[in-house]
């Protein structure tokens, strides 16, 4: 068996940059999440809502610079191929995210009545952010074609994924609020917890039909049997979450965190299913991850400088949360 550098690191470089996709997807997801959330509410619980993401959305962001900095330093191939077929949504991406960024600073300093107006603008800017990245995954699944049908199928991942985004976002919301917020909340998150389930299904459905090799790999035998466990732990918490958000809030609030880490888990389970799938494909049926991969001496210079920079990102990011852990207080500005 071959282990030399230029084996083995970019499979260490596709793990991190999986780590830091998978990070973001759930840090800057639930983030995202209450800033669609947000035109759906007002006033004081508009502000309590941005009060609970106020500590984290800004460092949340850093996974995707890191993962996009992986791609382009450690895959250069295949962040060409990449970019360059989803030019414009990415540039919709960038877009949503520096209006979102701009609204959450300015709608503190402006007054009463310009206010509203950057609260809608940070509503349309978290809207078209997870817009258009769903819409890029779709893409991706479907290899870049965009027929009628793939650009639909596109469309409808785009739609779910604002909605596992706001659901997740709901999650957070349940965890890290109370009162009458926190009961709107558990109504968010069941409105959107259907809408996540047809998203899931319809990836896991067209991602092997979309690829003869991806339906070996998932419906071959033992391979059926071994990877039987994703679909059906996933289907079970999509299942319990169902039943729980029934009986939530609850008088202790001694359950509030399931449903987050309900959705946790879908997230894991989901991103589990697509890199198996796409796995060593790093532009889908493509480029492997060895095709695309930098020298390795290029990629050992930057492995040893992301083992130096990873754990502080690691352990800032944990620092946080420890100090704002709980729930949600009044926004102030002072």
């Amino acid at each position: 068996m071959d282990f030399s550098p230029a084996t083995w690191l970019p499979v260490a470089f596709a793990a991190l940059m999986g780590l830091a996709i998978l990070l973001y997807v759930v840090l800057d997801g639930y983030d995202l999440g209450v800033g669609i959330l947000s035109g759906a509410a007002e006033g004081e619980h508009r502000d309590r809502m941005i009060a609970s993401i106020g500590p984290f959305w800004d460092a949340n962001e850093t996974w995707l610079v890191l993962a996009v900095g992986l791609l382009l330093v450690a895959f250069p191939q295949a962040h060409g191929a990449i970019l360059g077929q989803l030019y414009l949504p990415v540039a919709g991406l960038l877009l949503g995210l520096i209006l979102r960024g701009v609204a959450f600073e300015f709608r503190a300093k402006s007054n009463v009545g310009h206010k509203v107006w950057w609260d809608r603008a940070f509503m349309a800017g978290s809207t078209l952010a997870a817009f258009m990245q769903g819409y890029m995954l779709g893409l991706y699944i479907v290899g870049f074609e965009r027929t009628p049908v793939h650009v639909a199928f596109a469309l409808l991942t785009a739609l779910c994924l604002v909605a596992g985004y706001s659901f997740i976002g709901a999650s957070w919301l349940i965890m890290k609020t109370d009162g009458d917020l926190q009961r709107r909340a558990v109504a968010w998150a069941r409105g959107t917890l259907l809408l996540s389930g047809i998203g899931m299904v319809a990836v896991s459905v067209v991602t092997p039909l979309v690829s003869e090799r991806i339906w070996d790999k998932w419906f071959s035998l033992p391979n059926l049997v071994l990877l039987a466990p994703i679909p059906l732990v996933t289907a079970g918490l999509f299942c319990a979450l169902a039943l729980a958000l029934r009986h939530l809030p609850t008088r202790s609030d001694r359950f509030c965190w399931l449903p987050f880490a309900g959705a946790v888990g879908i997230f894991m389970l989901g991103f589990h299913g697509l890199a198996y799938s796409f796995f060593p494909y790093v532009v889908p049926d493509q480029l492997t991850i060895w095709q695309a991969a930098a020298a390795p001496e290029s990629l050992m210079i930057m492995f040893v400088g992301a083992l130096v920079v990873l754990p502080i990102i690691v352990a800032y990011s944990a620092f946080a949360y420890r100090i704002f852990w709980g729930k949600a207080t009044d926004l102030r500005y002072y």
